[in-house]
């Protein structure tokens, strides 16, 4: 079968990310005698400097790892590392009633939580790497300082946005724009001087008896020290937002420094031989267990599932959409950083097959939530009475996903790295986006905007709170097979990432596709519920499907009631993966040629 590059394989070490030259530092870091954590993080804080449209230090990062079995206690077991920054003290639902809005805005300041990525990123490395803080951070440093060549995508982004940055936000204006108003040219080294000089004021601040002591006290010089003064300072001013109006944001210093990247247990299920592991309910991950476990004993879900020509078949396509729709209904109603969200109940047996009987062979049109362990569900007024966003003028680009299409309108990074000892990692950086907040001028970076993500309706799981974490689209992945872990996994894609890793992993579970035949296999997704993000739209029977899923299917697709837009070709999804072999030790990775910007590298 004929794939766009070939399924890596080695024993030493293998990184995978969105940007080749995260995933060459990754590799370095492992070359120099780090572990997987090291090459993580070397990898996720080159990101920041390299895909700025897709993520930064303002930012979050959900990360899932699981230490090599060979390891001290509590190894082989999968974790979550929370870098999911909450909303500030000061950010309620009536501060935004009071300002005329019934949804947070996509862009400015209002929509900012705390930046969660570089507390996770650093607490990773604390607490589970070998080698010291400017190991790591070098990179990005070399990157910001000295330059490093504009990804296309990079250009269009601040070229698309060019004008709102000259005439509302200026300090954008003059980090991403030449003296003459011109955007990056692609290609052309661009530098950021600031943000080189953010981290190396970080390095500077890291000292201390101990590899552990010097980076806590670089997470003090982030969290309370020169990055929260300059972050409680820019926040007090108003910016243009896509209300259309100026709002000063809600963060403060404060809410920094009250604020720390949590370890959790992840959300499992038992698939077949294996298990999926995923982050809780605050994140949509559980969703792709739901719909997994529904389709399990489904006729569509059988041994091959149509894989034979490289791509599934138009049943199994179908029964997964519709798996989709039921679970992300779920999410609509039940998701949220709360404790009562009834997890057990929606991934029981008995709950899953009721939503399994409801897949029937034609499109449903309608957001149908269950009741699990008896409960009604309730959904978000605004979605029930089909609401819309009461917005001004667009300032800016606030979603950081792709459109229903494929075109890319802001994304996120991913990153997979798997190390000789069978150290795993998994992790989805994101937010801070140029595009979606101005630049702080004395850090040379901006906020994010996770917090669009919350109702502004009271009583909800996802309900506006102070110290509440956004339910976020994050979402990396880690699989165990016989209890060991083995496979780690993800895309960018807002809403789109637990519909683009499960085509992956039907692709590779039931099609029997390697790693990289299973991220080249054609992709699909559908929009039939809410978007996570402003203005929250959904189209209630549109399915988006690659266009090399083949016209037959499609057709059929659509005989059973889609509306099914063909996408381009190699339009749908930024996978990547890394795995390990627990009886021979044999490593292997796979990258998405999509976008042509994802690497795999390892030997």
């Amino acid at each position: 079968m004929f794939t766009t590059r070939p399924e890596l394989a080695g024993t030493f070490g293998m990184v995978a990310s969105t940007h080749w030259l995260a995933s060459a530092a990754g590799m370095a870091t492992l070359e120099a005698g780090g572990n997987a954590f090291d090459a993580a993080v070397a990898a996720g804080l080159t990101l920041q400097v390299v895909e700025p449209h897709l993520n930064g230090p303002g930012g979050e990062v959900p990360i899932l790892f699981a230490r090599s079995p060979r390891a001290a206690a509590g190894a082989g077991v999968p974790v979550v590392l929370s870098g999911q920054g909450v909303a500030p003290a000061g950010a309620t639902i009536d501060a935004f009633g009071d300002l005329g809005l019934d949804l947070v805005p996509g862009t400015g300041l209002l929509a900012a939580t705390v930046p969660g990525a570089l507390g996770a990123w650093l607490t990773l490395l604390r607490d589970h790497g070998t080698l010291p803080l400017g190991a790591v951070l070098r990179f990005a440093i070399e990157y910001a300082e000295h330059g490093h060549p504009v990804h296309p995508r990079v250009a269009a982004t601040v070229a698309s946005v060019s004008e709102h940055f000259r005439t509302h936000w200026p300090t954008s204006a003059a980090t991403w724009l030449a003296p003459d108003g011109a955007p990056p040219t692609a290609g052309r080294l661009f530098r950021n001087p600031v943000l080189a000089s953010t981290y190396r004021r970080l390095l500077d601040a890291a000292r201390g008896p101990s590899r552990e002591a010097q980076i806590d006290a670089a997470l003090a010089a982030w969290y309370t020290g020169f990055v929260a003064e300059a972050i409680d300072e820019f926040s007090r001013s108003p910016v243009m937002d896509d209300s259309g109006r100026a709002h000063r944001g809600f963060l403060t210093g404060e809410d920094l420094a009250s604020w720390a990247p949590r370890y959790e247990p992840p959300v499992t299920l038992d698939w077949q031989g294996w298990t999926l592991a995923k982050a809780g309910p605050w994140s949509q991950g559980p969703a792709l267990l739901q719909a997994l476990a529904m389709l399990d004993g489904h006729p569509a879900a059988g041994a091959g599932a149509g894989y034979a020509s490289g791509t599934a078949d138009a049943d199994l396509v179908h029964a997964s959409v519709e798996a989709v729709k039921l679970a992300m209904a779920d999410r609509e109603a039940w998701y949220g950083d709360t404790a009562e969200v009834p997890v057990d109940d929606l991934l029981s047996t008995s709950y899953t097959e009721q939503r399994r009987a409801l897949i029937s062979d034609r499109a449903s049109t309608e957001l149908r939530p269950g009741s699990p362990g008896g409960r009604p569900p309730r959904l978000p007024e605004f979605v029930t009475a089909g609401g819309r966003a009461s917005a001004g003028p667009v300032a800016g680009v606030g979603e950081p996903t792709v459109d229903t299409r494929g075109t890319t309108r802001g994304d996120t990074c991913h990153v997979d790295v798997v190390d000789r000892w069978g150290n795993l990692v998994s992790a989805t950086p994101s937010g801070g986006w140029l595009q979606s907040s101005p630049v702080i001028p004395s850090l040379g970076f901006a906020l994010g905007t996770r917090a669009q993500m919350f109702w502004l309706e009271p009583g909800l799981p996802n309900s506006l709170q102070p110290g509440k974490r956004p339910r976020t689209t994050l979402t990396p992945s880690l699989a165990l097979r016989g209890g060991v872990p083995t496979l780690a996994f993800g895309t960018p894609g807002g809403d789109q990432q637990e519909q683009w890793q499960l085509c992956f992993w039907l692709a590779h579970v039931l099609g029997g596709l390697d790693l990289q035949a299973a991220i080249d296999a054609p992709t699909w997704h559908t929009t039939a519920f809410p978007s996570s993000f402003f203005p929250r739209e959904m189209t209630p029977d549109e399915v988006v499907v690659e266009s090399r899923i083949g016209d037959e299917t499609i057709d059929e697709l659509r005989r059973r009631g889609h509306s099914v837009t063909a996408s381009g070709p190699w339009s749908l999804g930024r996978l990547s993966a890394v795995s390990v072999d627990p009886e021979t030790g044999v490593l292997r990775a796979g990258a998405n040629p999509r976008g042509m910007q994802g690497y795999a590298v390892g030997r």
